[in-house]
């Protein structure tokens, strides 16, 4: 099997970067960027720790991030399944890394920052959802932020509803605990999860 194994080894490959590659880059948002990431509703949120990397889908009802300024961003911390394996990280190696998609556009954004987790009461109370409040926000001060070539949305072909998959072609969330826990009762985590994920959405 060949290898790569040097950077130098790699560039004989891909060759330089074009130059509007280097030239998207910006330290702090501009006003175009700080569109788009407002108008996008879900994140991948990546995180680092000694156990290694974490990558977290976050997703909310409008803009998934909120705007401070042109070099910060929060992000509540909705209800989940508590293992806060993000939030763990982040107290421990500031280093975050975020993708935002927007539905229907083929462009992705992306940043590159470090976070801290607040639990100030006014910023919690800031982001209240029917009558709820995130257990923390999760602040992140911007080092470098740029838009993503849109190939691999098109290639996915990612917003034509032609092509999603149907999910009675795709194993229940129970049949992929039962495959990792073999005694899981399946079929009532299944038939009880669609009100539970309801009533604890915020």
């Amino acid at each position: 099997m060949q290898v790569i194994r040097t950077v130098e080894e790699l560039k004989q490959i891909y060759g330089d970067v074009s130059e509007a590659s280097v030239a998207k880059v910006t330290q702090a948002l501009t006003a175009e960027y700080r569109q788009m990431i407002e108008l996008s509703p879900f994140v991948a949120l990546a995180t680092v720790g000694p156990e290694g990397l974490d990558c977290s889908p976050r997703g909310d009802r409008g803009a998934v991030i909120r705007v401070k300024d042109e070099k910060t961003l929060a992000m509540p911390d909705w209800r989940g399944n508590n293992r806060v394996d993000s939030l763990v990280n982040i107290v421990r190696d500031p280093r975050v890394a975020l993708m935002f998609l927007i539905p229907g556009s083929n462009t992705a954004m992306r940043v590159n920052g470090k976070a801290v987790v607040s639990v100030e009461p006014d910023l919690l109370r800031s982001f209240e959802m029917e009558l709820k409040h995130p257990r923390s926000v999760i602040l992140i001060s911007i080092d470098e932020v740029y838009f993503q070539c849109a190939r691999a949305v098109m290639r996915a072909d990612l917003w034509n509803p032609a092509v999603q998959i149907d999910p009675k072609n795709l194993p229940t969330p129970g049949d992929l605990l039962k495959a990792a826990k073999a005694d899981f009762d399946k079929e009532t985590y299944d038939r009880e999860w669609p009100a539970r994920a309801v009533k604890t959405m915020w």
